[in-house]
């Protein structure tokens, strides 16, 4: 499947390369085999649940048709990797931005998702004349140390413990908190599961390992800087990992120049269960001046 993958991004008219930052960090990225300057660029990050591939499969294909796509995969995930001792998603996005210089991409706009979106988050605050407009979909940005702890407390389980799964059960317990619709996981066998893990998430498991202990223990603050650019957040109405209030919230703190949108019936995995209204929210955010607020 990961063959038939790569072979869908290249029908898709890309094709992977890879950019070294420094001599210790390497970001792979999927790029547009033939850049039209008449297209907008646009950076799609996925999130801690596996790589671009994997999790852009129904998104690719209409933004590529739109953009001139870029999808990198982040460090440690795919074959971006780096050797250095930073774990921090600030780390992330210095070294996306400086990957997207080294390629020639010039103003962009940037959609995250998940751990993604706190990647791009960062990466407008630091880059407010290169980056363009914003898309964050289901990323918690500036949350209170108690709404963390509430959180925590509601999931049940250690977050290491799926995030970067051992074992089927594992999987299986990432994927129905991820997904609002998952009856077909009773349908699923444990062997492909266990193929998915070995395929996903023994390469740089220490590394991931240590980015989660990063985020669990690092100081909240609600009080993040306010993006100059517009922005849009998108969240499933049904999200058990970060419920509604961290939307509602974020786009109190951003004020006039965000819009939210809510979709209903859908959980954290927005890019698999919306897929469709997902992407025409990105290309109408992105192509239109002004942006009214919707809910699909």
């Amino acid at each position: 499947m990961d063959t038939m993958l790569l072979l869908y991004f290249h029908l898709c008219n890309l094709s992977p390369c890879t950019v070294d930052i420094d001599d210790q960090t390497t970001i792979h990225f999927f790029t547009p085999n033939h850049r039209k300057f008449k297209k907008p660029n646009l950076v799609i990050i996925h999130g801690y649940g596996g790589t671009s591939r994997w999790q852009f499969v129904h998104q690719v294909r209409p933004l590529s048709n739109r953009f001139n796509l870029y999808v990198p995969d982040l460090i440690f995930f795919g074959k971006s990797y780096s050797a250095g001792a930073d774990r921090t998603e600030v780390f992330q996005a210095k070294c996306l931005v400086e990957g997207l210089k080294r390629l020639g991409v010039g103003r962009f706009s940037v959609y995250g998702i998940s751990y993604g979106g706190i990647v791009a988050y960062h990466m407008a605050e630091m880059n407010p004349l290169e980056i363009d407009k914003v898309v964050i979909v289901s990323s918690a940005i500036g949350y209170t140390e108690e709404q963390k702890e509430r959180q925590l407390t509601r999931i049940g389980r250690r977050i290491s413990g799926f995030l970067v799964p051992e074992s089927p059960q594992d999987l299986r317990f990432l994927v129905s908190l991820s997904m609002y619709r998952n009856d077909f996981l009773k349908w699923v066998p444990d062997f492909f599961f266990r193929q998915f893990i070995n395929a996903m998430y023994k390469t740089h498991r220490k590394e991931r390992l240590e980015m989660i202990e990063h985020l669990l223990t690092k100081d909240a603050d609600p009080n993040v800087p306010i993006l100059t650019q517009e922005t849009l957040i998108i969240w499933g109405d049904q999200d058990k990992v970060f419920p509604l209030e961290f939307a509602h919230q974020l786009h109190r703190h951003l004020g006039s120049k965000s819009k939210l949108v809510i979709l209903k019936n859908t959980g954290h995995a927005v890019n698999m269960e919306s897929p469709c209204e997902l992407n025409i929210l990105i290309k109408t955010f992105v192509f239109r001046h002004s942006y009214h607020m919707l809910e699909v």
